[in-house]
């Protein structure tokens, strides 16, 4: 039996270092080969242009808490890097600076086949020593929970802090979390045999912080799986405001098996986000919570889109329902024989209520529902924004629009980070920012690929439109007033 394949998560919030620790560790002369997993926050990957000395395969996981939607792909990534084991002797997976890593540890505590072969080492937390007295204040809990799972933790950047601040940050800590090793760092200089091979994740630790900590959590939180007893026949998932119920029964059997009539009768709702589905077989007793266990990989794959009145034409298969502002949404299933069905979906609109109803027009009642709750939350004023602009940037406009706009926004900007083409330069500038500090570095030769330019944001109130315009007007060759 082959030794299990030692896996360490690097997390802090966003600007602490994690990518700046991670370059140096596969810069270092170990003789180790390391896989490395990126989780992204935002909508375009931006982090394996900033790992710039790794020659090893780098897999991107784009938009998504890894603790919810992306735990599938987490999954899915670990399942795939097995058939390449001879190619590497460990994994480094970075998560992004919003990230609750107790979720992160959950998948290689509680999935099997992941278990089998994998082993978390340990949890690296990277501490942002000129900003973190603020979030730990504000008690955010990202950052709260990365110092609480904390195997090691760097308090990193301590360069630009006094000596009185660096000793009570590195007391506060150690209150913190006791039992965590604490480093302190310039440019995550940390002792990198220190960090790697630590033994193990301190599971009895975890659960002394959360009790339920070995309950995963899934992409479909904040909504319910139900169990149906169907029988033969054909069958409407249908989603009808609650008090317009017998409405829908008689609109139903006024046009029985038809799918495609508009049932909107002008009421002009507003639009209602869209909703994730997927259908699966089960036996009659089946658990919802082991059946969630099989299924929830699936809801990190890319979605097929159905439209009010199309049919729902397979069991496993990730949809997403389009509801745009109608009273009532039927999405048409039919079964060949008497079945047990599970359903499993995303956040319903408290103003709709869930259906199954037969062509007959009787409604279905359900044998069992389970509500998926997460018990993480995120902070929902904290977005991110992302920008691609083909061309290179004129250097003068650049910087007095960086110079504007953080003297502007600077405390709301937790995080910016690019890759950036520079008028009459022929390699690209890897740039990364945290609130007002900004720095840049020379990034890989273009070559053959057209120069553009691929930002990041993140933080509070963004406003993507501006940012967007603005950017575009430092553009080489375009006009330009202040970028405003």
């Amino acid at each position: 039996m082959r030794p299990k394949i030692p896996v360490t998560v690097l997390t802090g919030f966003l600007g602490s270092g994690k990518t700046t620790l991670l370059n140096r560790i596969l810069s270092e002369e170990h003789g180790l080969r390391i896989a490395v997993i990126e989780n992204e926050f935002g909508e375009i990957g931006i982090d394996q242009d900033l790992v710039i000395n790794a020659d090893e395969e780098i897999f991107e996981m784009n938009n998504g808490c890894i603790c919810c939607n992306v735990r599938g792909d987490l999954i899915r990534i670990l399942a795939e890097l097995l058939d390449r084991t001879s190619q590497f002797d460990l994994v480094i997976l970075e998560t992004t600076g919003m990230a609750d890593p107790g979720p992160v540890a959950q998948t290689f505590l509680v999935q099997e086949d992941i278990q089998e072969s994998y082993t978390l080492d340990g949890i690296i937390t990277l501490i942002d020593a000129k900003h973190v007295t603020r979030h730990l204040d504000d008690e955010t809990d990202e950052v709260l929970a990365q110092v609480a799972f904390a195997d090691r933790m760097i308090i990193n950047k301590v360069d630009l802090v006094s000596e009185e601040e660096r000793r009570a940050l590195r007391n506060r800590l150690q209150s913190m979390n006791s039992m965590a090793g604490i480093y302190e760092a310039i440019m995550g200089d940390a002792p990198i045999a220190d960090l790697l091979d630590i033994g193990g994740f301190n599971v009895q630790r975890a659960m002394d912080i959360k009790p339920n900590f070995l309950k995963p959590e899934y992409p479909f939180e904040k909504a319910k799986a139900s169990l149906w007893r169907l029988p033969v026949g054909g069958y409407s998932l249908t989603m009808v405001e609650v008090e317009s119920y017998e409405q829908s029964i008689d609109r139903h059997h006024l046009h029985s098996h038809d799918h495609s009539h508009d049932h909107d009768h002008g009421h002009g709702h507003a639009s209602i986000p869209d909703m994730p589905l997927l259908m699966t077989q089960s036996e009659s007793g089946g658990d919802l919570q082991k059946l969630a266990e099989q299924v929830f990989v699936e809801f990190s794959t890319e979605p097929e889109v159905l439209e009010h009145g199309q049919a729902i034409g397979s069991f496993d298969q990730h949809y997403q329902l389009t509801l745009e502002g109608r009273s009532q949404y039927e999405f048409g299933f039919s079964l060949g024989g008497d079945q047990a069905v599970a359903m499993f979906v995303g956040s319903a609109p408290s103003e709709l209520e869930l259906q199954v109803i037969s062509d007959s027009g009787e409604k279905q009642i359900p044998v069992a529902i389970e509500t998926f709750q997460a018990e993480h939350s995120h902070d929902s004023q904290v977005s991110s924004c992302s920008i691609e602009l083909p061309g290179a940037l004129n250097v003068v406009k650049l910087n007095a629009w960086l110079d504007e706009f953080l003297t502007g926004n600077g405390p709301d900007i937790y995080r910016m980070k690019g890759v950036v083409a520079i008028e009459d330069q022929d390699y690209r500038f890897v740039f990364q920012g945290v609130h007002m500090i900004f720095g840049s570095e020379r990034g890989a030769e273009w070559g053959e690929e057209e120069p553009h330019n691929r930002l990041v944001f993140i933080g509070k109130n963004l406003d993507e439109a501006y940012i967007s315009a603005s950017l575009e007007r430092c553009l080489a060759g375009r006009s330009w007033d202040h970028c405003e």
